[in-house]
């Protein structure tokens, strides 16, 4: 029986699933202080705990740790879904919901894992941990100062960190070793007191939405080059044993224009694509708030409006750098522009990118189990998009961290209609448990 849950704010699961023990399980609480967020109405709700359990503590073993969330992405019927988002629905063999693959059947198939050791009498190869939390959707808000405050205590025993928020690239299984980091970014141009009638006001007045358009336009060429200075020249030139790894990955770039539906791409070679997606920064324009974007006609000038735009880093590129060079180079770009209106630049997010080691051990030990379960080489992918997470991890436990996806490459995250296969529910669970057993073989330092 499958089972995969799609409501909960914090994980639970049947009697079935582990009976965890109230000495096994426990929730994370901050004795110094409550965490709390403020909602858009300003109202401030506490944070949902983390939930931490440990399974073994043999000082002989190796003991990971496994992260997982079971937040989902906000969805609605009418968005496009085929079945009700929150439902979670069989469908010629595969299970739609929201969040189904992003992050609950992979937190489940880790649970599973332990379970099936359990349930058949046999002794777990390492010491397992886990960490569930319920706000990674909107940046893992508190999780950072509960790593820290946690760092010497229950992450003192950790020897590998495992992360399986991710999913494969194609048909063939993977093992991910980088993601990109995010700086999210508003600049917000503010002109007259209030909103202005066009017809009365339009020609006499610089208006603010013609000042963000033309900054925003400077921000990134039409061949895809970003403008600002000093962030492509800090990226590290690719190498010829990265081409070769890029050369050898299944990736096909006709499936790919057909899946996500456009007839042309910026690039039309695999290892330029693929390049481009997980090792060089790219600058996205988001949104204008501010702006009239409902349907219908408004003859109106704002008096304010807010561009959103991302630029997601490579290693190399650090957050607080990337700031300093957008915002110089706005305000230069707008300077020149001789506007009498103001221009505020922010960074509200600065996510640092993530790369591991794929010659440690925790990489041999993925390709093993991979082979052992789907009888193939797994391929060496990265991540173009932000796991912020793994960075922390790294940075203040310094452990070693692989992520293992279980996820296909048509899940649909973060979009209409996401899913996990039965297949790779299954047959993750799989090796998850194969994983275990090949980490088992490590050789202790």
């Amino acid at each position: 029986m499958i089972r995969l849950l799609l409501f909960a704010p914090l994980l639970f699961v049947g009697s079935r699933a582990l009976a965890f023990q109230l000495d096994e399980l426990t929730k994370y609480i901050d004795s110094h202080q409550e965490e709390y967020v403020q909602l858009p109405s300003g109202n401030s709700i506490p944070l949902p705990k983390v939930v931490t359990a440990q399974f073994g503590s043999d000082s002989a073993k190796h003991t990971v740790c496994v992260y997982g969330h079971v937040d989902v992405q906000p969805a609605k019927k009418e968005d496009g879904w085929a079945t009700e988002p929150y439902n979670l629905t069989d469908l010629n063999g595969n299970l739609y919901g929201r969040g189904a693959s992003d992050n609950k059947a992979p937190v489940l198939a880790w649970i599973h894992t332990v379970e099936a050791y359990q349930a058949l009498g046999i002794e777990l190869p390492v010491n397992v941990k886990f960490v569930i939390e319920g706000m990674e959707e909107t940046g893992s808000n508190g999780l950072d100062a509960m790593i820290v405050s946690q760092n010497d205590t229950f992450f003192a025993d950790v020897d590998y960190i495992v992360i399986s928020d991710c999913g494969w690239l194609s048909r063939r299984p993977a093992l991910t070793y980088g993601t990109r980091g995010n700086c999210y970014f508003f600049a917000e141009v503010e002109g007259p007191t209030q909103d202005l009638h066009s017809g009365v006001y339009g020609g006499t007045v610089i208006e603010p939405m013609t000042d963000l358009i033309g900054i925003l336009d400077t921000l990134i060429s039409p061949g895809g080059k970003i403008l600002i200075p000093g962030i492509p020249e800090a990226v590290a030139p690719l190498s010829d044993e990265e081409w070769k790894m890029y050369q050898d990955i299944e990736f096909d770039v006709e499936n790919y224009k057909q899946k996500i539906g456009v007839s042309h791409l910026m690039y039309s070679s695999k290892v330029d694509l693929l390049a481009h997606r997980w090792r060089y920064p790219t600058v996205t324009i988001h949104g204008i708030e501010g702006a009239f974007s409902a349907p219908g006609t408004k003859t109106v000038i704002p008096a304010k409006v807010i561009g959103k735009f991302s630029i997601r880093q490579v290693p190399n590129m650090d957050p607080a750098v990337v700031e300093k060079q957008v915002t110089d180079y706005l305000n230069a770009v707008f300077g020149r522009r001789k506007s009498p209106n103001k221009l505020k630049v922010t960074m509200v997010i600065g996510a640092k990118p993530w790369l591991a080691d794929t010659q440690h051990p925790l990489y041999d030990a993925g390709k093993e189990a991979v082979k052992k379960v789907f009888k193939v080489d797994p391929d060496m992918i990265r991540e173009g998009g932000t796991i912020p997470i793994a960075k922390t991890f790294q940075d203040v436990t310094r452990k070693s961290i692989i992520m293992l996806p279980i996820g296909g490459f048509d899940d649909g995250l973060h979009s209409q209609n996401e899913k996990m296969s039965r297949y790779n529910y299954i047959e993750g669970t799989k090796l998850f448990v194969a994983y275990l057993h090949e980490v088992g073989q490590i050789k202790r330092d």
